[in-house]
């Protein structure tokens, strides 16, 4: 099974070139990651200040590791999450079937 996490970023009046841009950033890196194996973020269509950020990991370790790398520290950290007004994380795993 491996690890899922869904993210909801809703970023601040005004902030959403900022979220969009480290997101353009962070997303290529994060796919590089060993314990990657889909990272995918998207915009609303309808509420251009809401990004989802859909990621998929080997196993809850990796998804840990994520929040440890310094493009994570640069980019989610440093730029995105400070012109949040909330942030959102939903956590699963798939079903191997």
């Amino acid at each position: 099974m491996a690890f899922v996490c869904s993210a909801t970023w809703t970023a601040k009046p005004g902030e959403e070139e900022t979220v969009r841009s480290a997101l353009e950033k962070l997303s290529p890196a994060s796919r590089q990651e060993p314990g990657n194996l889909y990272y995918q973020a998207h915009q609303s269509a309808e509420e251009p200040n809401v990004f989802r950020i859909f990621e998929v990991y080997v196993d809850e370790d990796a998804f840990a590791a994520h929040g440890t790398y310094p493009h994570f520290q640069e980019w989610a950290l440093g730029q995105a999450i400070p012109a949040l007004e909330t942030r959102q994380r939903d956590f699963s795993e798939t079903l191997d079937f």
